[in-house]
């Protein structure tokens, strides 16, 4: 089976959002229309708590985008975000959650960031997901989504090391940095992950 992975298309990273991704509204079109193309659409949630300590503003002295140590790995500090049960943690009314048959939550430990939708940073503690995708008996996911360079890339990574054979859809998903995404898209195929666009599936 195939499953599209929907990640973070929320507010506070679409267009006036606290952590903006550049044009991250533009995907919501092609992200509704995949979902008719498969038949699992699973969805990723930032969910953090206020105090967590990857917000510059829980960390005195410090400005996003500092780096920090946090625990022992390296943390980039971010404007807060996706906080639990705020305006900015809502998927957008644009996106059509009406497929997806599960939401699964990350970040909601406020000592250590979860950019992946499989594991946390430090590869610690397990969201399910995999789990989830496995009981589904899925082989391939494909994955959407924001940001491209760092939550969808890193989902990318571990769902090629659980096994599954894994695509990135490049116009469905937009990276906070461009460059970043290009240096990582290169990795991310080496590994043997697919870099594909949306008329690859509509076809």
């Amino acid at each position: 089976m195939k499953a599209l992975l929907i990640a973070d298309i929320q507010y506070d990273f679409l267009p006036g959002g606290s952590l903006e991704v550049p044009d991250s509204d533009k995907i919501i079109p092609v992200v509704n229309k995949l979902q008719h193309y498969f038949d699992l659409v699973v969805a990723v949630q930032d969910w953090h708590p206020a105090n967590h300590k990857s917000f510059a503003s829980n960390n005195a002295g410090k400005k996003p985008y500092d780096i920090i140590d946090l625990h022992g790995l390296q943390q980039k500090l971010w404007p807060d975000h996706c906080v639990q049960g705020t305006a900015g943690a809502n998927f957008s009314r644009e996106l059509n959650l009406n497929k997806a048959e599960v939401i699964f939550r990350k970040g909601t430990d406020p000592e250590i960031d979860s950019y992946s939708g499989f594991y946390d940073n430090g590869h610690l503690k397990s969201t399910g997901l995999a789990d989830y995708l496995c009981g589904k008996k899925v082989s391939q996911v494909y994955l959407t989504g924001l940001a491209g360079d760092i939550c969808v890339y890193l989902s990318g990574m571990d769902s090629l090391n659980e096994g599954f054979e894994t695509f990135i859809i490049e116009d469905a998903t937009k990276p906070l940095s461009q460059q970043d995404f290009q240096r990582e898209m290169k990795t991310f195929i080496e590994k043997g992950g697919k870099l594909i666009r949306s008329n690859d599936i509509f076809s």
